[in-house]
């Protein structure tokens, strides 16, 4: 068990990671911090923190570990701003979805004390966000990569990971610049293809009443266009050059459908809608569908 936990940002991920860990009784004392009062005093209400870092002091005990769960933008000032309460055992770690550019950030604040730094992910996402939207059971039979690296100190990745599974998740441990290749293609990619459906579909001439005709299959497509503007928004920039890569790559697919699609080619377009069939049938036969982000 750990007895001082601080969670940066109470809201879906966050919140979940202290409920998770209460559940389990895994930690003993949970203090939040989160740039909207509001957030602070209904994640109190919901029983998530017991009580605000800020509040107190930092000459007490440090903290056993920090968790950031805030937009990736604001891992510099985040750290920056909780330095005080971080002494040489704490564990610092954090959810952001992308981890080369967190790593840099941490690595600039921290200094020596890069060592402590756990990048991590977990793959649970939801479009919905605020501490009313945690709940207990977010991380269980999920996944949750971790992206050690050189310098990093064994036993604060042994912490973490201990922390996750504690959470029910299952842990993998990756490169943080692989994380972000693969994350563009399966992750940040698909939000920005949501994105651009809502906007081309409502935004044409008959753009109300295409929307009103909209049914299950543009709700199911679309769901993820739901998450929060801010967080997208700054995933898109750190990740910007894989992110761009994989744009061109899909781009590069449509055109296979385009050129079907204009030739009434019967053949080649069955042939691509059956080999995606088979590929996505084949992922979710190996649990691929448990995992979202």
């Amino acid at each position: 068990m750990i007895a001082r936990l601080a969670v940066c940002g109470v809201g879906l991920i966050g919140g979940s990671f202290a409920l998770a860990l209460k559940r389990h009784g895994a930690v003993r004392e949970v203090l939040g911090i989160d740039r909207d009062p509001e957030v602070l005093v209904r994640a109190q209400a919901l029983r998530i923190i017991d009580g605000v870092l800020l509040d107190a002091p930092p000459q007490g005990a440090p903290l056993d570990v920090v968790f950031l769960a805030a937009p990736v933008a604001q891992t510099r000032s985040i750290l920056s701003q909780l330095l005080p309460w971080i002494g040489p055992h704490t564990s610092i770690t954090d959810a952001g979805s992308t981890k080369q550019e967190v790593l840099d950030a941490a690595r600039e604040v921290l200094g020596a004390r890069i060592g402590q730094f756990v990048p991590g992910h977990p793959l649970s996402g939801r479009e919905r966000h605020g501490p009313d939207a945690a709940q207990a059971d977010l991380f269980c039979g999920r996944k949750v990569v971790l992206t050690p690296f050189p310098g990093q100190i064994a036993a604060h990745l042994d912490r973490v990971r201990a922390l996750w599974e504690a959470c029910g998740a299952e842990v993998v441990l990756l490169d943080a610049a692989r994380h972000d290749e693969a994350l563009a293609a399966v992750s940040h990619l698909p939000h920005l293809l949501a994105y651009a459906l809502v906007a081309h579909v409502a935004g044409a001439v008959n753009g109300a009443e295409n929307m009103s005709l909209a049914g299950g299959g543009f709700r199911d497509v679309t769901r993820i266009a739901a998450s929060s503007p801010e967080m997208w928004r700054d995933i898109a920039l750190a990740n910007r050059k894989n992110i761009s890569r994989s744009v061109d790559a899909f781009v590069a697919e449509l055109k296979k459908f385009q050129s079907a699609l204009k030739s009434g080619e019967a053949a080649a377009l069955e042939k691509i809608f059956a080999t995606a069939k088979s590929r996505r049938d084949n992922w979710c036969a190996k649990g691929g569908s448990t995992s979202s982000e």
